[in-house]
């Protein structure tokens, strides 16, 4: 077995954009578990946008540290274990970090079934699933004939969010970054109609796309793009506000989002956020029914796999861009 732990170390936090030069590849001491805990094999790195926003400060978890592991998910392999209920073998997700093995206690892992492909349990039975399954049906709460609309459609959370409405009987508009990806939602996912952000006419194309305006608006990015939403949101419509991709590395819009408090009050709307932690007594019903939908071909996968830890920095960065459709993922 080897006796080095090669780990993806934050050594600056960036100002502007996030680029190659923030982090640098290291390698460690193999660790070693403690009573309570766990020793892991990393086996896929989870890649969100989030994980661009903990640079920026606290967030729902402590900020990142500099010259550090940067943190991320991770569906990991047990390979020795000091902690009862946690034996070799057994597969389980974790906050592991950008790094080959962690020894981490076990109250912190989260023992999993062993489902093949192993990587939809980072995508659609995981945490990109589960956030767009409890956000959508929890707080959109969307009704057949309704008008759904959800931005950064074409990624982990959205691309799931608008096959989930589609199935409850909804009209549903994605937004996504060109061309090519609204093409993809609507011949590929079944998406009613995709609007791209990037042609410079959003509010007249979402116009165009639900004429009836919006009853559901799944919020990934804020910014512009909520502010466009809000306007056309129809009386006591709702909001699910996920993330806001649009200020995790880049300048924030200076004016928006306009509109926050007067169109919230005058249309009744109800605007919520949420993270998808809450939700986790009720994980086990909602992976049932999101297994039921996959296996019925209702619901489709998409998953985006890049190979190798040392990857892992140029895999976020072209996150951050838009490369991705799906989830993205390092295979370690």
């Amino acid at each position: 077995m080897t006796t080095v732990n090669r780990q993806v170390l934050l050594i600056e936090k960036p100002k502007e954009k996030l680029g190659a030069e923030h982090f640098r590849m290291a390698e460690g001491a193999m660790p070693e578990p403690k009573d309570g805990e766990a020793l892991v094999k990393v086996r896929y790195i989870s890649l969100d946008a989030a994980n661009r926003a903990w640079m920026q400060g606290a967030t729902y978890r402590a900020a990142v540290e500099t010259d550090a592991v940067m943190p991320g998910g991770g569906i990991a392999e047990v390979v020795s274990s000091k902690a009862p209920g946690l034996s070799p073998g057994d597969i389980v997700f974790a906050d592991t970090g950008w790094q080959d093995y962690a020894a981490l206690p076990a109250k912190h892992l989260t023992k999993l079934p062993k489902v093949e492909p192993l990587t939809h349990l980072l995508s659609v039975y995981g945490i990109a699933g589960l956030t767009a399954y409890f956000g959508l049906l929890d707080i959109g709460k969307p009704r057949a004939g309704e008008t759904v609309v959800v931005s950064a459609a074409a990624g982990s959370v959205g691309s799931i969010v608008g096959q989930i409405a589609k199935i409850k009987g909804c009209r549903v508009v994605g937004i996504a970054g060109g061309k090519e990806k609204c093409d993809w939602l609507v011949n590929e996912l079944g998406f009613d109609a995709a609007v791209d952000y990037k042609d410079g006419a959003l509010f007249k194309a979402l116009r165009a796309a639900a004429p009836n305006g919006i009853d559901v608006y799944f919020d990934n990015v804020g910014g512009d793009i909520l502010e466009a939403c809000l306007a056309q949101m129809n009386l006591k419509g709702r909001i699910a506000c996920c993330g806001a991709v649009s200020q995790y590395d880049r300048t924030p819009s200076a004016t928006g989002p306009r509109g926050i408090p007067g169109l919230i009050v005058v249309k009744r709307l109800i605007m919520k956020g949420f993270i998808v932690m809450d939700y986790m007594e009720q994980r086990a019903e909602a992976v049932a029914k999101l297994q039921g939908w996959v296996e019925s071909g209702k619901l489709k996968v998409q998953e985006d796999v890049i190979d190798g830890l040392e990857n892992t920095p140029a895999a976020l960065i072209g996150l951050l861009a838009g490369e991705n459709r799906g989830k993205r993922m390092v295979k370690v």
